[in-house]
């Protein structure tokens, strides 16, 4: 199958090259050159504009969108609605707002172009080499593209969700979870760092991640950052929020659905743009692991 990939940052330029790895044909567009470029040192055609990407593909043609929430979301999907046909799938693999996704999808099917929102997870790695996606939006599009996103996934990886939105909304809530976990293990961390007891901290995630019950990616990332950076102390305590947990404490808010530990969790986040802890400082690592989320270093003066 042909699919044509608009974003070739992180996330984009590693799913391009683990479709091509399963034998699809991935075609590529970034505003940025040096994305383009580095893209196709990895053998994998760009174009100049969406335009030009767009009229590469065979109908009915597939585009996957991943570039960031917000304004530059909304500027592709109204650009690929221009230039997308009926019957052509439209997959915005970002991490919109739910509702944001419903509005799309009833855009698009007013042109008669099928309409998927994909919640990705897995990270960088899991875009290179195995993630899980979350698909709502037009069935008939589903079908069609099930035999990419099954290559795209891990086993157990790929899940239908129903109506468009449901991807995002599904995708909103499982990184609201992850904001929770992230914070217990930094906090947990904290208090052995703190504790009258001299811990080697790499040492204690390698334990937990093993036959514990906190064991798991989350863990073994940290396990990894303790190393590169022995108990934290070249990371700054400062951790960025970005939309998706705020959003599932509006919604758990609209739904009268009690959140404490995600909203706390993200009321952390907010008050480390002023204050630093080994908490944050965890919790940074742990987005830079998985995501390749900026750190901020210590002033080393």
């Amino acid at each position: 199958m042909e699919i044509g990939i608009v974003g070739l940052g992180k996330m984009g330029k590693s799913i391009a090259c683990n479709l091509s790895d399963h034998g699809h044909v991935a075609h590529g567009f970034d505003t940025n050159p040096d994305m383009r470029a580095a893209t196709e040192a990895e053998g994998i055609a760009t174009y100049d504009s969406m335009a030009d990407l767009v009229a590469s593909l065979p109908t009915p043609r597939v585009l996957w969108v991943m570039v960031p929430c917000g304004e530059p979301t909304e500027v592709c999907m109204a650009q690929a609605l221009e230039l997308l046909d009926p019957e052509d799938v439209l997959i915005d693999a970002g991490n919109s707002f739910y509702r944001d996704s419903m509005r799309h999808a009833q855009a698009a099917a007013e042109k008669g172009v099928r309409f998927l929102d994909a919640g990705t997870s897995g990270g960088m790695s899991g875009a290179r080499n195995g993630a899980c996606v979350m698909t709502g939006g037009d069935r008939s599009a589903y079908d069609y593209v099930e035999p990419l996103l099954k290559d795209l996934v891990v086993e157990g990886g790929l899940l239908y969700t129903g109506p468009a939105g449901s991807g995002h909304f599904m995708k909103m809530v499982h990184n609201g979870i992850e904001y929770g976990m992230m914070q217990a293990i930094g906090e947990g961390l904290e208090i052995m760092h703190k504790s009258e007891f001299d811990y080697d901290l790499e040492a204690v995630a390698h334990n937990w991640n093993h036959g514990s019950v906190i064991r798991g990616w989350l863990m073994e990332l940290m396990e990894q950052q303790l190393g590169a950076h022995p108990n934290l102390e070249d990371i700054k305590g400062v951790v960025a929020a970005n939309g998706e947990a705020k959003w599932t404490v509006e919604t758990a808010l609209e739904m009268e659905v009690p959140v404490p530990t995600i909203a706390l969790a993200l009321m952390v986040r907010n008050a480390s743009q002023e204050d630093d802890s080994f908490t944050c400082k965890a919790v940074s690592a742990l987005r830079n692991g998985f995501g390749g989320h900026e750190i901020v270093s210590v002033d080393p003066k």
